[in-house]
């Protein structure tokens, strides 16, 4: 099942004060870019936030799941973590800050 372009609209929404959001369709679902920097995936409908020490420790209790057969884990935000713009604003901030600069892809 391919996600929803109306719940990605939301989760995107929510994102507060996360700096430069965007995203992109892959293969039915899409990629979440913060600052030009993947920071998460939604597949089937969820949010799937890559996995970084700062966001573990910001999340607390983590959910850890593969966003689709053969992927590493990433964490699962609940749907009450999304509704909540601060908080996931704030997660998708500590995300990208601590994720590397994507390497330019050679011509």
């Amino acid at each position: 099942m391919s996600s929803t372009q109306s719940t990605v609209d939301f989760i995107v929404a929510q994102m507060l004060g996360a700096g430069e959001v965007s995203y992109k369709k892959m293969f039915g679902e899409y990629g979440i870019y913060c600052n030009g920097k993947m920071v998460a995936s939604v597949c089937d409908d969820k949010l799937f936030v890559k996995p970084t020490t700062r966001g573990r420790i910001y999340i607390g209790e983590v959910v850890e799941e593969s966003p689709y057969p053969g992927a590493k884990p990433n964490f699962l935000i609940s749907n009450a973590k999304i509704k909540n713009g601060q908080w996931l604003g704030e997660l998708i901030n500590i995300t990208a800050e601590e994720l590397p600069v994507p390497a330019k892809k050679k011509k």
